[in-house]
This record gives structure tokens, sequence and C-alpha cells, in this order.
């Protein structure tokens, strides 16, 4: 088992340093390849590509949906993260399934929305109006307890 910054008597402060340092970085790249694949799996649930509604139609329904999904995935990556209790390969393990299983249940509760409530992120992504509707704060806020929910999950 491979301690993370657990520091004790016998690890110089530059050991601990190194060790803490690469694991930051192994744990950024897979939070990093998180975000972007649940940013993708919100964009296939807009219509047209999300980036392009969200840079050029300024979308505000479109914005606040794909920030409540990244937060959502960083409370599981932080969680996830936290639950491993400084073992590198059970944290960076913990960290990619459960964040994989944490997207799929946002996406799953956003067509569960779409079909049960009749909240529909295509139709709140293809507003041509430049407000924020209140069904996108429901469904925001949704994305995130999800986030939140799987994350207490992992530990």
């Amino acid at each position: 088992m491979t301690t993370v910054l657990a520091a004790n008597d016998n690890d110089p402060l530059g050991q601990v340093l190194l060790e803490g340092s690469g694991a930051l970085l192994a744990y950024a790249a897979v939070g990093l390849v998180l975000f972007i694949v649940g940013f993708y799996m919100t964009d296939l649930a807009t219509p047209g590509r999300l980036i392009t509604v969200i840079r050029e139609h300024r979308n505000p329904n479109a914005t606040l949906l794909a920030a409540a999904s990244t937060v959502g995935v960083g409370l599981i990556v932080g969680v996830s993260i936290f639950a491993a209790h400084g073992s590198l390969a059970e944290g960076l393990a913990r960290t990619l399934v459960f964040g994989a299983v944490g997207i799929v249940a946002m996406t799953v509760a956003t067509q569960v929305f779409d079909r049960v409530i009749g909240i529909s992120i295509k139709q709140l992504a293809d507003d041509e109006e430049d407000k924020l509707e209140p069904a996108a704060v429901l469904l925001a806020v949704a994305n995130l307890m999800i986030g939140f929910v799987t994350a207490v999950a992992t530990y």
C-alpha cells in the first residue's frame, strides 16, 4: 500500500513532497479525464454542440447545466480521493470508477427528468432567449445532488 503525504519522523520532507506531488498530478489527470467525459455526456443531451451553445449562443441554461454537472463530478472526485485514506492506487481506482458511475447516474437522471417530470435539457439549451429558466435551475440542482449522493456513497 502506497501512502501519500503520511509524513512520519523517518520520511525526509523532500521525499514526502515528491511523492505527494506525484499523487496530486495523478489525481489531477484522472479528474480532468472525468470532467471532460462528464462534459461530453452533457453535450450528448443537448442539441448541437454544447460548447457552441455556450460560447456563441451564450445560453445561460446550457451553461448552468454544464457547470452543475462539472461540480457534481468534482464532488465525486474529491470524496473518492478522501475515502482512499492515503492509498494512491486505491484512490485512483475509486476516483476513476466512481467518477464514471456518477457521470452515468447524472446522465440517467437528466433523461428521467426529461421523460417523467417533463424538463427537457434539449429544450432548455435550444431556447433562443437569453434568460435563465427555473427548469434549468431545478435540473442543475438535481445534477448537483446526484453528484453529492454518489460522492457520499463512495465513502
